[in-house]
């Protein structure tokens, strides 16, 4: 007689429970990472929200710094962004580890190669986007500076 789902002892699960652990311990590392990013996104366009009304106002050089502060603060909301993009992306590769691992004991099959691939793959995306992400904060560092206006004024008497 044909069985849907073949039987498993607890022993088996066990194992594989035992190998899921590191993967799914690697997920809380992801959110942890994932809430970082988004506060940083957040407070990113936070400030484009403030600075955005001064710019109708102004002119001149005060216009045109506006405008680039702007450009430097749209260009880290796609860094952020693609740094999300790529550690969900390496969430949902761990996630499908996780799956594989345990339909490979169900089924007692091998897949152990898709296994290792996706896992490679994950650490590719995670590695990316904590790169995306040093890159961002490389940028917010150019970006944070005070105008030479400012340090060589000097007050009148």
């Amino acid at each position: 007689m044909f069985q849907a789902v073949p039987d498993v002892s607890v022993s088996e699960v066990a194992d594989v429970v035992r190998v899921a652990v590191a993967p799914v311990f690697l997920l809380s590392g992801i959110g942890a990472f994932l809430n970082v990013c988004a506060s940083r996104l957040s407070r990113i366009v936070d400030r484009s929200r403030v600075i955005e009304p001064l710019l109708l106002a102004s002119r001149g050089t005060e216009h045109d710094r506006i405008v680039a502060d702007l450009r430097v603060l749209d260009r880290r909301i796609r860094l952020v962004s693609r740094a999300i993009f790529l550690t969900v992306l390496s969430a949902l590769l761990i996630c499908m580890v996780v799956v594989l691992l345990f339909a490979a004991t169900l089924a007692h099959a091998h897949f152990g190669t898709a296994v290792a691939l996706l896992f490679i793959a994950s650490m590719i995306a995670i590695g990316s986007g904590f790169a995306v992400f040093l890159w961002e904060t490389q940028v917010a560092a150019r970006a944070v500076r005070i105008r030479s206006e400012l340090l060589e004024h000097a007050v009148e008497e």
